[in-house]
């Protein structure tokens, strides 16, 4: 929890103003990002769901260092299911925990190839039944590849939204229940890139630009 020094509005904000000031903060960041968008470069729903696991505890941008010379070497899932795990780990060393994201991986992929004749399914009961791939990964490749509205929670949508006191909890399920419940359906994948945006450039966890933050005076932990 984020607010100790006054009462929580995520306990004494109406739901009605809870959607009225998400509306504002979201049409405010619309304006500083005009185009959010995935920072995980791909091409295919392939790339981005082995770009997604590779990016757990690591940055997009070292990801995205990686990425082309792992796909030029296995550019699809049934390529991917028979190269030497320890092949890949070489490749992807630099992205941390490349041994068990290597292992997830190439089981991952051969389970795509037995179980869903190589492409990779499009619903989160199926994606969620892979290898490696829990509900932040799905809804990043559900709203990124397939344009199914979901909402990645990640450590910054987390920070965020607790700090806008939107949320009370450190749980990703249940925040995104709880972020869900108060964002059209159809903005669910752009808002999840907005706030990661917002804390990346100006939210910042360790050095947050508070005087610079357009979102400021809807932000309750602003003010103490």
């Amino acid at each position: 929890m984020t607010a100790t020094l006054h009462e929580s509005l995520f306990y004494t904000e109406s739901r009605t103003r809870k959607k009225s000031r998400m509306r504002s903060i979201l049409r405010a960041l619309r304006t500083a990002f005009p185009a959010p968008a995935c920072a995980l470069q791909h091409d295919d729903p392939f790339q981005l769901l082995v770009a997604t696991i590779l990016s757990a505890q690591c940055t997009d941008e070292r990801v995205n260092m990686v990425t082309p010379a792992l796909f030029a070497r296995y550019p699809t899932p049934e390529v991917m299911a028979e190269a030497r795990q320890e092949d890949i780990a070489e490749i992807i060393r630099s992205t941390g925990f490349f041994q068990n994201k290597s292992r997830n991986i190439k089981a991952c992929c051969a389970a795509i190839v037995e179980k869903h004749g190589g492409k990779v399914p499009s619903t989160m009961e199926e994606l969620t039944a892979l290898p490696g791939v829990g509900r932040k990964t799905a809804n990043v490749v559900l709203g990124n590849a397939f344009g199914v509205p979901g909402f990645p929670v990640d450590t910054h949508v987390r920070r965020i939204t607790n700090l806008l006191e939107f949320t009370d909890s450190d749980n990703p399920e249940i925040i995104e229940r709880q972020l869900c419940e108060i964002i059209p359906e159809k903005d669910w994948t752009d808002a999840s890139h907005l706030f990661i945006l917002h804390g990346r450039t100006t939210c910042i966890a360790r050095r947050p630009k508070c005087d610079e933050c357009g979102i400021g005076k809807w932000c309750p932990s602003q003010r103490v």
